[in-house]
Formats: C-alpha cells, structure tokens, sequence
C-alpha cells in the first residue's frame, strides 16, 4: 500500500512538471505574437510541443485515476493509518489544480492573440483586394479598356 501511495505522489510530480513546460512553451507563444513581430515557425514549435505534453498528462491522468480507483477503499477503511500520505497527496493535488487553472488562462490569452492576428491578416487581406480592383480599374479606364463607342451618331451637318 505505501509503494501504490508513493506511485500517485510521483505521478502527480510528473504532473507538475509537465504542467510547468506547458506554461512554458505557452510563453513562447505569446512571445512570438508580441511587438507585432509574429514568428508563426515558433509557434508552431511550441503547438507540436504542448501536444506531446498533452498526451503525457492524459497518460499520466488515467494511470492515476486506475491506481486511485484500487486504493480508495482502502483508504477510505484505513484513513488515519495514512492520513499523512493522504494529505501530502491532498496537497498535491491543489497545486496541480492551481497550476491547471494558470495554464488554462494563458491558452485563453494566447488564442485571443492568435485570433487578432488573423482577424488583422483577414482585414489586411480585405484591403489589398479592394486596392488591386482600384487599380485594376484606373488601368482599365486609362488604356481605352471601357471606352464605349457611340451608340448614336448624328450626322447632320
């Protein structure tokens, strides 16, 4: 019993760990869309990287609740036999929980960002399309393009 209590301690510091290069890599997206300087390949990176990470913490997370599911009887009959353990564990918990809820708020910054910036892009793409029909049409007008022969002629002199 103590080896399986020890195990969940351990998982929830992977946990911890895992979260803390999660909030990480989520500085370095924010960073690459800082001072209007965007590095998309940064970005990128740090995507393709919280997604391993991800996946580490699901692993990590199911691998938890199973151990957890085996012991909570035994815990629950037992509870002062193990109440240090339990409150170490207790402990961790609220720090993963804490740490959870900071990384999920930096995603919400981080994705109001991305979405600025292609709301900016869309805009920026708006305009240049307007610029090039303008243009289009001044060449148009200018090189005889939408001259239009009259369509009656008076030839009364």
């Amino acid at each position: 019993m103590e080896t399986q209590l020890d195990i969940l301690s351990e998982t929830l510091d992977k946990k911890l760990l895992v979260l803390n290069k999660i909030q990480e890599y989520n500085k370095i997206q924010e960073q690459s869309f800082q001072n209007g300087q965007v590095r998309l390949q940064d970005f990128d990176e740090a995507v393709e990287q919280k997604g391993r990470l991800i996946e580490e913490i699901n692993r990590l997370d199911e691998g938890f609740e199973l151990l957890y599911e085996r012991l909570a009887q035994e815990l629950r009959e037992n509870r002062q036999r193990y109440a240090l353990q339990i409150k170490a564990l207790q402990q961790k918990v609220a720090r993963v929980t804490e740490l959870s809820v900071a990384v999920q708020a930096q995603e919400q910054r981080n994705k109001k960002l991305v979405e600025d910036f292609f709301a900016g892009q869309k805009e920026q793409i708006g305009k240049n399309r307007k610029t090039s029909k303008a243009a289009y049409g001044y060449y148009k007008n200018m090189s005889g393009g939408n001259y239009v022969q009259p369509q009656f002629f008076d030839d009364k002199q």
